[in-house]
């Protein structure tokens, strides 16, 4: 799974998750719901992602991305 694919898939989780919370437990987990759309939305003008960070330390996932060097791609040929 592209690393791409693996956050998507982990910020739809915690949203949903946190959504989950707040409908049963506290409204306050809504606090973290927009924490992760905020993330969401800065990473989308900035390309500053802290789980891409995390995930590329941990050698988890591969990604054809264009913020990744020539090098590191796995789209070079």
């Amino acid at each position: 799974m592209k690393r791409e694919s693996i956050i998507r898939l982990f910020a739809g989780t915690v949203i949903l998750a946190s959504l989950a919370l707040a409908h049963y437990h506290s409204l306050n987990w809504l606090w973290f719901t927009a924490f992760v759309g905020f993330n969401l939305l800065q990473s989308s003008f900035t390309k500053f992602c802290p789980l891409e960070i995390i995930l590329k330390r941990l050698g988890v996932g591969g990604s054809c991305g264009a913020g990744e060097k020539s090098g590191d791609s796995c789209c070079t040929r």
